[in-house]
């Protein structure tokens, strides 16, 4: 009897939740969040205080990104696996939404400071055969690389392998993607090295290659390509192309970040030619 009682309108409800009352309807109109009482003749709605806690639940998932419909599940498994699944992995599309977000921040400071400081050369030459040792996954974007070296090198250490240099990186996919990239990353071995899964081998044989040594950050690695498409073109070159592994593009990382500086990173992107 208290609860019906103490009910507020829905200008109170919004005051304390601190929810518009334009949102407390959209709620409404979707099911999310349904007044106790609306009255027949005025339309005048009215609203529990037990439905605080779901306003303010309602209100946090809406402020890291949850949808409506998404919002209305999400509070049936309150206290669930589900529940807490729903949020790691909403945790992890904000932290990548985050990363891109700071890569776009650097880049507009290097573009008010002046040119992004990089040295692009394009050359023809042979690249040596090699043994390789690989891990290849997919990843959310380009910029997730990272990804794959922290599952593969412990893997190196536990399996006592060990790599050479330069490490490297193979691009699987056929056309540029902005998500969900296949990528294998690589390290050169002794020949004769063996390994056990997740790695793989693999025999890789010399290749004529149009290469561009890239002296600067990662970001420089597009421009790489554009010159090495425009050099493609001038000179009436032909990309390996075919499916098979030789036939992909692959840079070298001749330096890494936690070497270096992003400016004095070295990269060679490769385009194995027919």
């Amino acid at each position: 009897m208290a609860e019906t009682t103490n009910l507020m309108t829905i200008g109170e409800f919004s005051s304390l939740t601190r929810l518009s009352v334009r949102m407390l309807r959209h709620y409404d109109a979707h099911g999310v969040l349904v007044p106790v009482h609306i009255d027949p003749w005025t339309g005048y709605r009215r609203y529990a205080p037990h439905q605080l806690r779901d306003a303010a639940d309602i209100r946090d998932l809406r402020d890291v990104g949850f949808g409506v419909s998404a919002i209305s599940a999400l509070l049936v498994a309150r206290g669930t696996q589900t529940w807490s699944a729903a949020l790691e992995l909403q945790r992890q599309t904000v932290l990548e939404e985050t990363r891109a977000a700071q890569a776009r921040l650097a880049l507009i400071n290097r573009l008010i400071e002046g040119e992004i400081s990089m040295d692009i050369t394009i050359e023809r030459r042979t690249i040596d055969a090699m043994t390789i040792v690989a891990l290849r996954g997919v990843i959310p974007t380009y910029s997730d690389e990272h990804l794959l070296w922290e599952r593969m090198m412990p893997e190196l250490d536990r399996q006592g392998i060990k790599a050479g240099a330069p490490c490297g990186v193979i691009e699987h996919d056929r056309e540029y993607t902005e998500r969900d990239v296949d990528q294998e990353i690589f390290v050169p071995v002794a020949l004769g090295t063996q390994v056990a899964t997740p790695l793989m081998i693999h025999e890789l044989p010399a290749r004529d290659c149009l290469v561009a040594r890239l002296v600067g950050p990662y970001e420089g690695i597009t421009q790489a390509y554009n010159l090495l498409a425009e050099r493609i073109a001038e000179d009436g070159l032909v990309p390996m192309g075919g499916g098979s592994l030789e036939a992909r593009n692959f840079s070298f990382y001749l330096t890494t970040p936690d070497e270096v500086p992003a400016d004095q990173l070295v990269t060679e992107v490769c385009i194995p030619l027919a």
